[in-house]
C-alpha cells in the first residue's frame, strides 16, 4: 500500500482524461495535429496546382485537336482522382494512427492501473463513464496520470504522410510531364 492512495474495494478512472491529460496523450495529440495541418497545407497546394493546370488545359482546348484534347482531359481527370484518393488515404491513415496510439497507451496503462488497484486494496476499477453515482474520493485518474507520466516514454514520431509525388499527366505531344 502506497501513501496517498485511497483504500477502497472499488475505484474509478476517467479513461479519456487519463489519455488526454497524460504527457503521452498530449504529445500524440500534438503530433497528430501537426501532421493534420501539414496534410491540409498539402491539400491546398495540390488544389492550387490543379486549378492552374485545369486553366492551362482549358486554354489548350482552343488550339488542340479534339481527340488529342480528350486524351489530355482524361489524363488530367485520372490525375485528379489519384491525388484525391492519395489524400483521402492519408486522412484515413492519420485516423488509424490516432486509434493505434490510444490502444498502445491503454495497453501500457493496464499494469499501472493494476498496481494502483493493488495499492488501494481494490478488486475492481470502473470507467467513470459507466458509474451512475460515486464519491470523487475513489477516482484515481489524477494519480494514474502522474504514474503514467513517470513510466511512459515519449511516443514514437508519426510516419511522414506528406510529399507524395504528383501523378504524371501527358503534355499536348503525348509525352509524360516530369514532376
Amino acid at each position: 500500500m502506497r501513501q496517498g492512495i485511497v483504500q477502497s474495494p472499488i475505484l474509478t478512472v476517467e479513461i479519456d482524461r487519463l489519455y488526454a491529460e497524460s504527457d503521452f496523450g498530449k504529445q500524440v495529440s500534438q503530433l497528430l495535429e501537426q501532421t493534420g495541418t501539414e496534410i491540409a497545407a498539402e491539400n491546398r497546394r495540390i488544389e492550387a496546382e490543379l486549378t492552374a493546370e485545369e486553366k492551362t488545359l482549358t486554354e489548350k482546348r482552343k488550339t488542340t485537336e479534339s481527340a488529342s484534347f480528350r486524351k489530355l482531359a482524361d489524363a488530367f481527370d485520372k490525375k485528379v482522382q489519384e491525388l484525391r484518393d492519395a489524400q483521402d488515404s492519408k486522412a484515413r491513415t492519420l485516423g488509424n494512427l490516432s486509434e493505434e496510439r490510444r490502444r498502445e497507451f491503454i495497453s501500457k496503462a493496464e499494469p499501472v492501473l493494476a498496481e494502483l488497484m493493488r495499492d488501494a486494496g481494490a478488486s475492481v476499477i470502473l470507467d467513470q463513464r459507466t458509474v451512475f453515482l460515486s464519491s470523487n474520493v475513489i477516482d484515481i485518474t489524477d494519480t494514474a496520470i502522474a504514474r503514467m507520466n513517470e513510466v511512459l516514454p515519449e511516443p514514437e514520431p508519426l510516419p511522414d504522410l506528406t510529399g507524395t509525388p504528383p501523378a504524371q499527366v501527358p503534355d499536348p505531344q503525348g509525352t509524360p510531364a516530369q514532376p
